[in-house]
């Protein structure tokens, strides 16, 4: 099977069952997710919506958090990965946002990497989320759930490169969508270890699927 044709049956089947996919970090602004999305790196999206909603309460803008420091911040982040880092980060990003963008979170990808703590990935993620851009966020699920459905090819190794093969088939308008189905894909689905092969609506073109499934089938 082409390339080609694993993108319009993996498009195809998200954009029938699945046709307004959202992201699961809770927010009510550009600002507050830019903040979630720097927090998840390497924590979990539901750990996340535990620690915002009195993180936003204290800071409900990049003013207040900007007026603030890294110490009073990890206060309220301690149960998140590598809270000593993104306190700072946080920080640094909000005073930035104040400083040099009015308070506003920018829309392109070069200047939301500007900001501490925010490099490609989380910049993507904005990109998309807040401004529908055709940008993809490649994480650990985008970059497995893509190898193992046989949309990007094994000498695609890092997620830059996975990057461009996706967005070079996905049409623009379905890119910002075709990242959440293949991160909620890849959390919930086609998990790490022990993927859920048996219950995929996608086995019938999945390469891992037919390597690793059916090969066994054939050999008991």
């Amino acid at each position: 099977m082409h390339r080609q044709e694993r993108f319009k049956l993996f498009l195809d089947y998200f954009t029938e069952n699945f046709p307004e996919p959202e992201t699961e970090l809770q927010y009510s602004s550009p600002y507050e997710l830019l903040v979630a999305v720097i927090l998840s790196a390497q924590c979990t999206d539901k750990r996340v919506n535990i620690v915002t909603p009195p993180l936003f309460e204290r800071f409900p803008d990049p003013e207040s958090l900007a007026a603030s420091n890294a110490e009073e911040v990890f206060t309220y982040i301690r149960s998140i990965s590598y809270p000593n880092n993104k306190s700072k980060h946080l920080v640094g990003m909000a005073r930035m946002l104040v400083e040099q963008f009015g308070s506003e979170v920018p829309a392109s990808v070069e200047e939301l990497q500007k900001l501490p703590g925010v490099g490609r990935k989380t910049a993507n993620v904005i990109a998309s989320v807040i401004f529908n851009q055709p940008a993809m966020a490649v994480d650990t699920h985008v970059f497995r759930v893509s190898h193992r459905l046989g949309l990007v090819p094994k000498t695609a190794t890092t997620p830059l490169s996975v990057e461009k093969v996706l967005v070079k088939y996905i049409p623009k308008q379905l890119v910002h969508k075709a990242h959440h189905w293949l991160i909620l894909h890849g959390r919930y689905i086609c998990i790490a270890r022990s993927p859920k092969c048996m219950q995929c609506p996608l086995s019938s073109f999945c390469k891992f699927f037919e390597k690793n499934v059916l090969t066994e089938v054939s050999k008991s």
